[in-house]
């Protein structure tokens, strides 16, 4: 139990800067995961149409870093993760929904599905990541 809440996720994310560029909110957050959203602007497009594979790659590395925070604790950083990229992102919002794998002391192991959300509701998985988070306190 790390004692965090959405609350103190959510100034967290509002903190970062590029968070801020990209329009990132925190939905849900606690018991080993994280929702991340993103609306998905025309600037965050890339030549068809499409979010961008970058866009993609932030929430699922956000979401996860958060997944395995609400885990870990708070001083965290990402030790690496992969995605793979399962169809175009097409539609009005992006959502990333990460949990807790594996968590142990000093690191955690977390997986995103990511989909994206047209005007009815109707979701469509457009990409999966897993990563490593790492606790960074001093020990």
């Amino acid at each position: 139990m790390t004692g965090l809440n959405l609350e103190t996720a959510r100034r967290v994310l509002d903190s970062q800067p590029f968070s801020g560029l990209m329009g990132a909110r925190i939905t849900a957050f606690g018991d080993g995961g994280a929702t991340l959203e993103i609306d998905g602007r025309e600037e965050l497009q890339q030549h068809n149409g499409f979010l961008h594979g970058g866009v993609l790659a932030y929430a699922a590395d956000n979401a996860l870093t958060f997944a395995a925070g609400a885990a870990l604790g708070p001083a965290v950083l990402t030790g690496g993760f992969s995605i793979q990229y399962l169809r175009p992102a097409i539609g009005g919002r992006l959502v990333a929904r990460a949990f807790v794998v594996h968590s142990g002391r000093r690191q955690a192991v977390a997986r995103c599905d990511l989909f994206t959300v047209d005007g009815s509701g109707a979701e469509t998985l457009c990409a999966v990541a897993q990563g490593t988070v790492l606790n960074v306190t001093s020990s």
